[in-house]
Protein backbone atom coordinates (compact mmCIF):
# COMPACT_ATOMS: atom_id res chain seq x y z
CA UNK A 1 0.00 0.00 0.00
CA UNK A 2 1.71 3.35 -0.89
CA UNK A 3 2.36 5.74 1.77
CA UNK A 4 -0.43 8.47 0.13
CA UNK A 5 -3.12 5.79 1.35
CA UNK A 6 -2.05 4.79 4.24
CA UNK A 7 -1.98 8.34 5.20
CA UNK A 8 -5.87 8.91 3.67
CA UNK A 9 -6.52 5.55 5.15
CA UNK A 10 -5.37 7.31 8.79
CA UNK A 11 -7.01 10.70 8.56
CA UNK A 12 -9.88 8.78 7.90
CA UNK A 13 -9.84 6.76 11.13
CA UNK A 14 -8.78 9.79 13.31
CA UNK A 15 -12.13 11.83 11.52
CA UNK A 16 -14.28 9.13 12.70
CA UNK A 17 -12.68 9.06 15.92
CA UNK A 18 -13.19 12.60 16.04
CA UNK A 19 -16.51 12.61 14.81
CA UNK A 20 -17.87 9.97 17.50
CA UNK A 21 -18.51 7.19 14.91
CA UNK A 22 -15.48 4.76 16.73
CA UNK A 23 -15.81 4.93 20.53
CA UNK A 24 -12.77 3.66 22.25
CA UNK A 25 -13.57 1.02 24.84
CA UNK A 26 -12.44 0.83 28.41
CA UNK A 27 -13.98 -2.21 29.13
CA UNK A 28 -12.56 -5.49 28.96
CA UNK A 29 -11.37 -6.66 25.55
CA UNK A 30 -11.27 -10.48 25.07
CA UNK A 31 -8.26 -11.27 23.06
CA UNK A 32 -7.05 -9.94 19.75
CA UNK A 33 -5.22 -11.88 16.46
CA UNK A 34 -4.56 -11.19 13.17
CA UNK A 35 -5.35 -14.13 10.60
CA UNK A 36 -5.31 -14.26 7.10
CA UNK A 37 -8.23 -14.78 5.02
CA UNK A 38 -7.30 -17.00 1.72
CA UNK A 39 -9.11 -15.76 -1.62
CA UNK A 40 -12.52 -17.26 -1.41
CA UNK A 41 -16.10 -17.44 -3.27
CA UNK A 42 -19.00 -16.79 -1.64
CA UNK A 43 -22.35 -16.48 -2.59
CA UNK A 44 -23.90 -13.52 -1.49
CA UNK A 45 -27.30 -11.24 -0.50
CA UNK A 46 -27.82 -7.65 0.85
CA UNK A 47 -30.23 -7.12 3.51
CA UNK A 48 -31.84 -3.76 4.08
CA UNK A 49 -33.37 -3.38 7.56
CA UNK A 50 -32.77 -4.36 11.31
CA UNK A 51 -30.15 -7.42 12.10
CA UNK A 52 -32.01 -9.26 13.66
CA UNK A 53 -34.52 -9.75 10.32
CA UNK A 54 -31.83 -10.89 8.68
CA UNK A 55 -32.71 -14.57 9.29
CA UNK A 56 -35.17 -14.54 6.65
CA UNK A 57 -32.14 -13.28 4.25
CA UNK A 58 -30.12 -15.96 5.31
CA UNK A 59 -33.01 -19.11 4.45
CA UNK A 60 -33.70 -17.73 1.00
CA UNK A 61 -29.95 -17.23 0.19
CA UNK A 62 -29.44 -20.93 1.36
CA UNK A 63 -32.58 -21.64 -0.29
CA UNK A 64 -31.29 -19.81 -3.64
CA UNK A 65 -27.89 -22.16 -2.82
CA UNK A 66 -29.68 -25.32 -2.89
CA UNK A 67 -31.83 -24.54 -5.98
CA UNK A 68 -29.14 -24.24 -8.34
CA UNK A 69 -26.97 -26.81 -6.41
CA UNK A 70 -24.47 -24.68 -5.22
CA UNK A 71 -23.15 -26.54 -2.26
CA UNK A 72 -22.01 -23.96 1.28
CA UNK A 73 -18.40 -24.50 2.08
CA UNK A 74 -18.35 -22.50 5.60
CA UNK A 75 -19.83 -20.94 7.96
CA UNK A 76 -22.68 -17.86 7.07
CA UNK A 77 -21.26 -14.21 7.82
CA UNK A 78 -21.64 -10.36 7.38
CA UNK A 79 -20.48 -7.63 6.29
CA UNK A 80 -21.93 -4.70 7.61
CA UNK A 81 -21.83 -2.12 4.86
CA UNK A 82 -23.18 1.33 7.54
CA UNK A 83 -23.16 2.14 10.56
CA UNK A 84 -26.14 1.86 12.56
CA UNK A 85 -25.32 4.61 14.53
CA UNK A 86 -25.98 7.01 12.18
CA UNK A 87 -28.50 5.22 10.24
CA UNK A 88 -31.99 4.19 11.38
CA UNK A 89 -32.02 0.62 11.39
CA UNK A 90 -35.04 0.14 8.65
CA UNK A 91 -31.61 1.55 6.77
CA UNK A 92 -29.02 -0.65 8.05
CA UNK A 93 -27.43 -2.71 5.37
CA UNK A 94 -25.74 -6.33 5.82
CA UNK A 95 -24.81 -8.17 3.38
CA UNK A 96 -25.16 -12.10 3.97
CA UNK A 97 -22.39 -14.44 2.53
CA UNK A 98 -21.87 -17.97 2.50
CA UNK A 99 -18.42 -19.70 1.22
CA UNK A 100 -18.93 -21.79 -1.88
CA UNK A 101 -16.77 -23.70 -4.28
CA UNK A 102 -15.39 -22.14 -7.83
CA UNK A 103 -18.17 -23.90 -9.43
CA UNK A 104 -20.55 -21.67 -8.45
CA UNK A 105 -18.89 -18.64 -10.22
CA UNK A 106 -21.09 -20.27 -13.35
CA UNK A 107 -24.17 -18.80 -11.86
CA UNK A 108 -22.95 -15.29 -11.67
CA UNK A 109 -24.89 -13.08 -12.56
CA UNK A 110 -28.10 -15.35 -12.69
CA UNK A 111 -29.30 -15.71 -9.93
CA UNK A 112 -31.42 -12.67 -8.54
CA UNK A 113 -32.19 -9.19 -7.64
CA UNK A 114 -29.07 -8.16 -5.01
CA UNK A 115 -27.91 -11.89 -4.96
CA UNK A 116 -24.65 -13.05 -6.90
CA UNK A 117 -21.62 -14.74 -6.62
CA UNK A 118 -18.20 -13.45 -6.63
CA UNK A 119 -14.79 -14.13 -5.77
CA UNK A 120 -12.91 -12.23 -2.97
CA UNK A 121 -9.04 -11.49 -2.98
CA UNK A 122 -7.07 -12.60 0.40
CA UNK A 123 -6.90 -10.26 2.75
CA UNK A 124 -5.74 -10.17 7.11
CA UNK A 125 -8.45 -9.23 9.60
CA UNK A 126 -8.28 -8.62 13.24
CA UNK A 127 -10.33 -10.95 15.13
CA UNK A 128 -12.04 -11.47 18.27
CA UNK A 129 -14.67 -14.11 19.76
CA UNK A 130 -18.07 -12.49 20.84
CA UNK A 131 -18.76 -15.15 23.68
CA UNK A 132 -22.09 -16.93 23.81
CA UNK A 133 -23.79 -14.73 26.13
CA UNK A 134 -22.97 -11.28 25.83
CA UNK A 135 -25.98 -9.64 23.60
CA UNK A 136 -24.78 -5.87 23.28
CA UNK A 137 -21.04 -6.56 21.03
CA UNK A 138 -20.73 -2.79 20.72
CA UNK A 139 -17.72 -2.54 23.07
CA UNK A 140 -15.48 -5.74 21.19
CA UNK A 141 -16.37 -3.65 17.74
CA UNK A 142 -15.17 -0.30 19.94
CA UNK A 143 -12.28 -2.53 21.48
CA UNK A 144 -10.89 -3.93 18.16
CA UNK A 145 -11.01 -0.96 16.14
CA UNK A 146 -8.50 0.79 18.87
CA UNK A 147 -6.31 -2.06 19.68
CA UNK A 148 -5.90 -2.22 15.80
CA UNK A 149 -4.68 1.52 15.89
CA UNK A 150 -2.68 1.11 19.02
CA UNK A 151 -0.92 -1.90 17.36
CA UNK A 152 -0.36 -0.04 13.53
CA UNK A 153 -3.07 -1.26 11.74
CA UNK A 154 -5.23 0.51 9.53
CA UNK A 155 -9.24 -0.61 9.05
CA UNK A 156 -8.89 -1.05 5.31
CA UNK A 157 -12.94 -2.33 5.05
CA UNK A 158 -16.04 -2.97 6.81
CA UNK A 159 -16.71 -4.92 9.94
CA UNK A 160 -17.34 -8.67 9.56
CA UNK A 161 -19.07 -11.48 12.11
CA UNK A 162 -18.94 -14.75 11.31
CA UNK A 163 -21.00 -17.18 13.17
CA UNK A 164 -19.58 -20.40 15.01
CA UNK A 165 -22.37 -21.38 16.44
CA UNK A 166 -26.22 -21.69 15.46
CA UNK A 167 -29.03 -20.83 17.97
CA UNK A 168 -32.33 -22.38 16.21
CA UNK A 169 -34.02 -19.61 18.38
CA UNK A 170 -32.22 -17.15 16.16
CA UNK A 171 -31.03 -15.23 19.76
CA UNK A 172 -28.24 -13.91 19.20
CA UNK A 173 -27.29 -13.48 22.60
CA UNK A 174 -26.62 -17.29 22.57
CA UNK A 175 -24.77 -17.21 19.61
CA UNK A 176 -20.94 -16.97 19.25
CA UNK A 177 -19.18 -15.08 16.63
CA UNK A 178 -15.93 -13.90 15.82
CA UNK A 179 -15.49 -10.21 14.96
CA UNK A 180 -13.48 -9.01 12.14
CA UNK A 181 -12.14 -6.37 10.76
CA UNK A 182 -9.71 -6.15 7.43
CA UNK A 183 -6.62 -4.50 8.45
CA UNK A 184 -3.28 -3.78 7.20
CA UNK A 185 0.02 -3.51 8.85
CA UNK A 186 1.77 -0.13 8.52
CA UNK A 187 5.59 -0.46 7.66
CA UNK A 188 7.62 0.95 10.10
CA UNK A 189 9.92 3.49 9.25
CA UNK A 190 13.95 2.41 7.88
CA UNK A 191 16.63 4.67 8.67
Amino acid sequence: MSKAKVWALLLATAALMAAGAVKVSTERQEPVSIRKIEPQVVIYTIHRGSYEKAAMAIGQLYALAGKNQIRPRGNCYYVYLNNPNHVSSEHWLTEVRIPVGKDALNHSGKIGAMTDVKTLPAFEVAVVVKPEGQADPSAIYSGLHSWAIKNGYVPTGSFREAFLTNSMSGNYKQMKTEIMLPVVKIAAKSH
